[in-house]
């Protein structure tokens, strides 16, 4: 136990590379999700003062990134999200998965298949995956609680730098009293 706690403190002190914005290259403040707009055509968070500033430059209609001409049509970002998760991109085939979570963009709400699909991301590499199937798993959202494979997958997200699961596995030890 001792030493899998000295690789945990010993690793992920440095945020992942989605934490930065493309554009300006700062970290976009915690919680990313807040303070940032994933744009579905590259799936690049981009922070929300480039955001701005694209706007005020005349660019509100194209991402900021990519410069892809942006729709309101749901089933075509669907189509863009799902062109990219066939080409194995792990961040397209998480959000594809929350959407499956949360039923969005005309999607039937399917636990099951969200939780199928967002495990097929963390094995890629995408380290939010691996924050959302570790909770999922350890609160039994979706699948069976199975703390040992969730606490897991929370580990592996925090040695690589996500501070949700870092800040999870604290409040979940606080809970536990150990500390």
């Amino acid at each position: 136990a001792e030493l899998k706690d000295e690789e945990l403190y010993s690793q992920g002190h440095e945020r992942p590379e989605g934490d930065f914005c493309p554009i300006c290259t700062l970290a976009i403040p915690l919680p990313v999700v807040r303070h940032s707009g994933i744009m579905v055509c590259c799936m690049k968070s981009i922070c929300d003062g480039c955001s701005a500033a694209a706007g005020r430059r005349g660019m509100s209609r194209h991402c900021p990134y990519c410069r892809t001409p942006m729709t309101c049509n749901k089933a075509d970002q669907l189509a863009m999200v799902q062109a990219r998760a066939a080409k194995r991109d792990p961040a397209a085939i998480h959000f594809l998965g929350l959407t499956y979570f949360h039923g969005e963009m005309g999607i039937q709400k399917d636990i099951r298949k969200a939780v199928e699909i967002t495990e097929e991301a963390a094995e890629l590499g995408s380290v939010e995956a691996l924050s959302h199937i570790g909770y999922w798993y350890t609160e039994g959202v979706g699948v069976e609680v199975d703390e040992a494979k969730g606490m897991e997958f929370s580990r592996k997200a925090a040695m690589q730098g996500n501070a949700g699961s870092r800040h999870f596995l604290g409040m979940y030890e606080f809970e536990k009293c150990n500390y």
